[in-house]
């Protein structure tokens, strides 16, 4: 049965506990705070402090990079963690602040930063894993978020809002049972998140994979009935312009569309702007560009391309490829090669095509073009599995925020008293 429980100051609370819960306020049951320390100052042979970068996102610890400071001059023994520390990130962005971990030992002596206050428990009352696990609930919940101060760039906890805040205390017995509990279902979880993100990394590995299978490795020989051409002789190329001063409602804000790198990223082929918009006079001092021009990007994501849905304009951190000869080379086709031509320069590192792009080097690609039937062929398979492709990476990534929901979730069902 549940109960409306006592708050330790006496006044009912609006929430039931179960049977032997009851309300405290943390400061009963927290018998130590103790604020980290900055240090300017390195020490190759000093001791390790731990910082901001040594907690991940879930509360666990990294040791990749840590940071040693000199012994001598900074007080280190009051700061030196042992295991059963809990660790409350005080200091942080917003979205932050708030997250928490349980210190269960370093191979050897630890101190903490002032991003951090160390937290003991009263031994015989309140089991450190199960503070840990309830901070980080708080902190999902957006609690400290509610209660920080805040400053330009980060957000601050002070020790005696966290040390005010009501807390649901079971019997010590039924802490190290819950806590056990969210032990398990805290390592499910994470071997199910790996195997997720595992299989997101392959599925988004494929349409490279795929764009392999097609297109000649370089200093590979063509196949029969392909040749070399430059691209600058199957169409007219131009770089985007935009109107000047930037943000000038004379020039922008209108119904003209403008490509942005925005846009090519979420369309990924045919692309439709949506982002930003040039009145009529803007787009006279831009470059238009018509519905079915290829169109790459040269600054941002340099030697991404798309093909443009609709008739716009693009700035000067585009290239366009006028009066394409569609006779010669198809625009899917053109596409696809050009997506793995970036994927090799990006990944291999073999030439220096995407490295800087201008309107000459545009031209100087050298694509290995097969006759117009083949083009069509080659585009209409890949067209199929980049759909496939797509479909399993929004499977994926849906799979992925699931799996990321569950610590939320088991960590509201235990502090509601139903594990």
């Amino acid at each position: 049965m549940k109960y409306p429980a006592e708050r330790s100051s006496g006044t009912p609370s609006l929430r039931t506990l179960p049977d032997g819960w009851r309300w405290v306020r943390l400061r009963e049951v927290i018998r130590e705070t103790q604020a980290g320390f900055a240090c300017g100052q390195r020490d190759a042979d000093g001791v390790v402090q731990l910082r901001m970068n040594n907690l991940d996102t879930r509360g666990n610890f990294v040791w990749d990079d840590v940071l040693r400071v000199p012994r001598e001059g900074n007080n280190i023994e009051q700061f030196l963690l042992v295991p059963g520390d809990v660790l409350f990130n005080n200091t942080n962005s917003t979205e932050l602040v708030g997250k928490s971990a349980q210190f269960d030992g370093y191979v050897e002596p630890i101190v903490y930063s002032n991003h951090f206050t160390r937290l003991r428990t009263v031994s015989d009352s309140l089991l450190p894993a199960f503070l840990s696990s309830w901070l980080n609930h708080q902190w999902q919940q957006g609690v400290f978020a509610a209660i920080c101060n805040r400053w330009i760039g980060q957000s601050a906890v002070k020790a005696d809002r966290l040390l005010s805040l009501e807390f649901p205390l079971p019997p010590l017995p039924e802490q190290q049972r819950i806590a056990g509990v969210l032990r398990e279902q805290m390592t499910a979880v994470e071997k199910t998140r790996a195997a997720a993100q595992a299989r997101l990394a392959a599925v988004k590995a494929l349409p490279a994979a795929f764009l392999r299978q097609v297109f000649p490795q370089p200093g590979q020989p063509l196949p029969a009935g392909w040749r070399w051409v430059k691209l600058g002789e199957v169409c007219e190329i131009v770089r985007g312009s935009s109107p000047r001063p930037k943000g000038d409602p004379r020039y922008y804000g209108g119904n003209v569309p403008r490509l942005m790198v925005e846009d090519v990223t979420r369309d990924v082929m045919y692309v439709t702007p949506r982002v930003d918009f040039l009145t009529e006079v803007g787009a006279t001092l831009s470059r238009p560009m018509m519905k079915g021009d290829v169109v790459i990007v040269v600054s941002g994501a340099p030697g991404l391309p798309a093909i443009l849905n609709v008739d716009a304009c693009i700035h000067d951190g585009f290239v366009g490829l006028r009066k394409l000869q569609i006779e010669k080379l198809t625009q899917e086709f053109l596409f696809y090669f050009l997506r793995r031509s970036r994927e090799l320069t990006d990944k291999e590192a073999t030439g220096a095509i995407f490295r800087n792009l201008t309107t000459y080097q545009v031209g100087n690609i050298a694509i290995p073009l097969p006759p117009l039937s083949e083009q069509r062929r080659i585009a209409a398979v890949l067209r199929v599995q980049m759909a496939a492709v797509e479909k399993a990476r929004a499977a994926a990534e849906a799979e992925l925020n699931t799996v990321n929901t569950l610590p939320a979730a088991l960590l509201r069902r235990a502090f509601n008293g139903e594990i």
